[in-house]
């Protein structure tokens, strides 16, 4: 796989568009769930991402600092493509924020909102669930938490 990582202001035309049809793909479509992806916090964010042999998306995730959605630094819009799913991809990808987290800001708190089917596989991560699950998008989510090592 081929990782990247980019804040928003370096992502070239094409890794954007590639980065929001993976996102609209799962997450709009697969999942059946409108909602407003276009959130306003894209151009504050560190945009980690994998493409296939065709250079395309298949696993992206986006960090937000610190007070951009939380108080902690969050990792969201967490996506894998059907195509990669059950080969690693997913803890990989994680892996790889969580590096990139340290490497811009140190060894700080990491706060994400789960899908609650997920729990499981974030708290073998490292993440505690943090409060009670709660409806996003009609999706049962959980806040959970990373704290600072």
């Amino acid at each position: 796989m081929n990782w990247h990582c980019k804040f928003f202001d370096t992502l070239s035309t094409a890794e954007l568009y590639s980065l929001l049809q993976l996102r609209s793909r799962i997450f709009v479509v697969e999942q059946n769930c409108p909602y407003q992806d276009l959130d306003d916090k894209d151009q504050a964010a560190l945009h980690l991402w994998c493409n296939d042999e065709q250079g395309l998306a298949v696993a992206y995730c986006r960090i937000l600092p610190a007070g951009a959605s939380y108080p902690e630094v969050s990792i969201g819009r967490v996506a894998n493509d059907t195509a990669i799913r059950g080969k690693g991809i997913g803890r990989q990808l994680m892996q790889e924020a969580l590096d990139s987290i340290r490497k811009h800001w140190g060894a700080v708190p990491v706060r994400i909102s789960a899908q609650e089917y997920l729990q499981r596989f974030y708290e073998s991560m490292g993440f505690e669930p943090v409060g009670a699950a709660y409806l996003e998008d009609n999706i049962p989510h959980i806040e959970m938490l990373l704290r600072a090592k």
